[in-house]
């Protein structure tokens, strides 16, 4: 296993700061205390709070960006898709629910990193789309407006960080899978 550098445990604890208390709340001091350390020895480590916020967001931003255009450009088709991209937010929610807190809650604070954290944003959406429109043209996904459909999945899936921590031992595979009967297959009775 990996050991943790310094700065990634700054990154962790003020992940973990950001989720309890909202970004704008929480201080350097703040996160120190919380490290059992003294504030002005995270400045060996990290610039600002900013720095932390954007550490957090695009690291998070762009490995969503990465893995749609993977997905994307897969050979499967439009429902396959989905249910990777359902995958994938398990993944990473899992992995990141602090960071996911603050992608969903703090990316407005962003300042120099605003603007790309935007284009990523957008990006993802619109490749998400394009799989949606796609699997329409196809017939493999029924003809409503892709932005709902969008807009619906994503929702639960952007919120899967407020649920996940609150479930032990959680199997993963089979909130996937659950996932996927409900957000793809839908709960009505055939």
């Amino acid at each position: 296993m990996k050991t943790e550098t310094r700065k990634e445990e700054i990154i962790r604890v003020a992940a973990k700061l950001f989720k309890q208390k909202g970004y704008s709340a929480v201080t350097m001091r703040d996160i120190a205390k919380a490290m059992g350390i003294k504030a002005a020895s995270l400045y060996n480590h990290i610039n600002s709070k900013q720095d932390i916020l954007n550490e957090i967001i695009i690291s998070l931003a762009e490995a969503f960006t990465q893995e749609m255009k993977q997905i994307q450009s897969s050979g499967v088709n439009s429902i396959d898709k989905l249910k990777k991209i359902i995958e994938l937010h398990v993944n990473i929610s899992s992995q990141n629910i602090y960071g996911m807190a603050s992608l969903n809650n703090d990316w407005m604070h962003l300042k120099d990193k605003l603007q790309y954290y935007l284009k990523l944003r957008n990006t993802y959406e619109d490749d998400f789309k394009t799989i949606l429109i796609d699997g329409i043209t196809k017939n493999e996904i029924i003809n409503i407006k892709p932005e709902v459909m969008m807009f619906s999945i994503l929702t639960t899936l952007r919120s899967l960080y407020i649920w996940i921590p609150k479930k032990e031992q959680l199997n993963l595979e089979a909130l996937t899978d659950d996932l996927i009967n409900v957000l793809i297959n839908g709960i009505a009775k055939e």
